[in-house]
C-alpha cells in the first residue's frame, strides 16, 4: 500500500483524539497514518458495550465511543496505536486486518520473553486467561480508524472497577510485570519498525 505516515504523539486527551480522527477521515483524501500514543485516565464505551459494565467509574471520565467492542480503561503508561488507513488501498479484509494486528502484538511480547495467546471469540491478546492488549477498531466508508491498546507500564488498578471487555473478573497484565525494565518509549520504538513491515 502507499507509504504510511507515523505520529509519536505523546499523551493526549481521548476525545480530543477521537475528534481529530474523525475530522481526518471526513477528508476526501486522507494520507494513511498510524498514531502512537498515550490517554489519561478514561473509560471508553465501544457500540457493543453496556453500561452496568461498568462497576464504579470512582472519578475517571467516561466516554462514549464509535469504535467496536464493549468497555475498556486508558491511562498513562499503556500504548495505544490508532490505524487511519483507506481500507481499500489494503490488499486484504477486516477480519485479515484484526488477525495481523494480533500476530503484531504477539511480536512485540515475543521480544520481551512473553509468550501470548489468543481466545476465541473475545478479540486482543492474552497471558494465558490475563488480557495484555484489546482491539477495537471501525471501518466506516472504506477507511479505518481506532485501533489496538498494548498495557506496558501503568496502573491497573482501574480495570477492576470495570467489567473489562464485558467479561466479569477478567484479569489483565502488562509487560512491565514480566520486564522490569521496560519503557513505553522502548515498545513505541519496536512497534513501528514492526509496523512498517507489516504495512
Amino acid at each position: 500500500m502507499a507509504s504510511i505516515i507515523f505520529k509519536s504523539l505523546g499523551v493526549v486527551d481521548y476525545k480530543t483524539t477521537f475528534n481529530d480522527m474523525k475530522n481526518r477521515l471526513a477528508k476526501e483524501n486522507l494520507t494513511n497514518e498510524i498514531w502512537l500514543l498515550e490517554h489519561p485516565k478514561i473509560f471508553t464505551l465501544g457500540t457493543a458495550a453496556k453500561k452496568e459494565h461498568i462497576i464504579d467509574p470512582k472519578d475517571i471520565p467516561v466516554f462514549q465511543s464509535d469504535r467496536g467492542g464493549e468497555v475498556t480503561y486508558h491511562g498513562p503508561g499503556q500504548l495505544v496505536i490508532y490505524f487511519l488507513l483507506d481500507f481499500k488501498e489494503l490488499n486484504f479484509g477486516p477480519k485479515t486486518l484484526v488477525a495481523k494486528l494480533q500476530s503484531f502484538v504477539q511480536s512485540i511480547l515475543l521480544e520481551y520473553g512473553i509468550s501470548s495467546n489468543l481466545i476465541d471469540g473475545a478479540p486482543g491478546v492474552y497471558v494465558e486467561s490475563r488480557k495484555i492488549a484489546s482491539i477495537g477498531l471501525r471501518i466506516s466508508r472504506g477507511k479505518t480508524y481506532h485501533g489496538i491498546s498494548i498495557n506496558t507500564d501503568m496502573d491497573l488498578e482501574p480495570f477492576s472497577f470495570i467489567n473489562p471487555c464485558g467479561y466479569e473478573g477478567l484479569q489483565v497484565t502488562q509487560i512491565k510485570d514480566f520486564n522490569k525494565n521496560i519503557t513505553i518509549k522502548d515498545v513505541e520504538k519496536l512497534a513501528i519498525k514492526k509496523l512498517e513491515n507489516i504495512f
